[in-house]
């Protein structure tokens, strides 16, 4: 009858941080250094080991790709409402007379820098569009008004 082979020792040196989070998931665990250690290397070594951190790349790259989708879908709706927004503008607004220009730059200059006030604001308290036209769909008619920046 033949003996099973006797467990071989290994000294291994490790980082200060791995070795405090291998003491810890055997803590959690109530499993021996040296079983949570060798349970590592196994799966380490184990064939399937390259095709499961494959498969793990495979699904965090899919689901990078859905969202770089939607957001390639969400930037060309905003360009074409934009686009339409101003095409709608420039028809409806009159040039100003010749003498009217230097007013009318002054006057545009100004409402410049309120719309960008107005824009730093709405940033930096984190409320979009998208949440109040979404606010808007769930009001009833007739229901409360949100006051916009």
């Amino acid at each position: 009858m033949s003996r099973p082979e006797k467990k071989q020792k290994l000294t291994v040196y490790l980082d200060p941080d791995l070795m405090a989070a291998l003491a810890d998931l055997s803590s959690r665990r109530k499993h021996s250094l040296s079983l949570v250690a060798e349970a590592a290397v196994a799966s380490f070594l184990s064939p399937d080991a390259e095709q499961r951190r494959e498969a793990a790349f495979a699904k965090r790259l899919d689901r990078l790709d859905r969202r770089i989708g939607r957001l390639e879908r969400d930037v060309s709706i905003s360009n074409e409402a934009f686009a339409l927004f101003m095409r709608s503008w420039l028809a409806a607004t009159p040039p100003s007379p010749d003498a009217a220009q230097p007013a009318a730059r002054a006057q545009a200059a100004s409402r410049y820098d309120q719309f960008l006030e107005a824009l730093g604001r709405r940033l930096a308290s984190g409320q979009t569009v998208q949440q109040e036209i979404a606010d808007d769909i769930r009001t009833p008619s007739g229901g409360e008004h949100h006051e916009r920046s």
